[in-house]
């Protein structure tokens, strides 16, 4: 009798389990597919890799759709983040504002830091160089399922900040997608129990 209880508080536990863990990917996916873009004073592309003096295609695409927001007019400057894995290599806030610049962004219109290696690190780094700078409003750029951990953190920083997904992502199968939103659940308990 002890053993079904036991099994029966089991199958109840790991449904339950299953459903709030479903309900955060929902709450993932549904936050990620809404653009909330507004007039802001500038446009924070978090990092992703750069290989030499290129952005891989995932970053590439934050950075065309960070250039969108600033010729449309809806930010007043980028703020490229993101350091090197190698010393030797640029950092990606160099290759995006290369980038930028060559996709006809002002290079006066553009900050960058080069300090951080994860998520959290860019937002912190923005945060600075937003201080520093008199930046007060912020778009935060990056993949659709990216977006709800990071507007967390920016919320928890104190950054003033709205997001808006790239349009277009290469992470485009189902199998791709699949990965990296249970990597973005696994990540989001992680902030949430730990604040890293």
């Amino acid at each position: 009798m002890r053993i079904r209880r036991f099994g029966r508080g089991v199958g109840i536990l790991t449904l339950v389990v299953a459903l709030w863990l479903a309900a955060v990917a929902g709450w993932i996916v549904a936050f990620g597919g809404t653009d909330h873009a507004q007039r802001s004073d500038c446009a924070i592309v978090l990092g992703a890799a750069a290989y030499g003096s290129k952005p891989s295609p995932v970053f590439a695409e934050r950075i065309n759709h960070a250039v969108s927001l600033y010729q449309s007019g809806t930010v007043k400057c980028l703020l490229f983040t993101g350091g090197s894995v190698i010393e030797a290599d640029q950092s990606e806030s160099a290759v995006a504002r290369s980038h930028a610049i060559a996709a006809g962004v002002p290079a006066d219109a553009i900050f960058t830091e080069s300090q951080s290696r994860t998520t959290e690190q860019n937002l912190v780094q923005a945060k600075g160089v937003m201080k520093e700078h008199g930046l007060k409003t912020a778009v935060i750029v990056s993949d659709p399922l990216h977006l709800k951990r990071a507007a967390s953190m920016a919320e928890d920083l104190g950054i003033d900040a709205v997001t808006s997904p790239t349009p277009t992502s290469r992470y485009r199968t189902w199998k791709v997608k699949t990965g990296f939103l249970m990597r973005e659940v696994f990540y989001l308990h992680g902030y949430w129990i730990t604040g890293k």
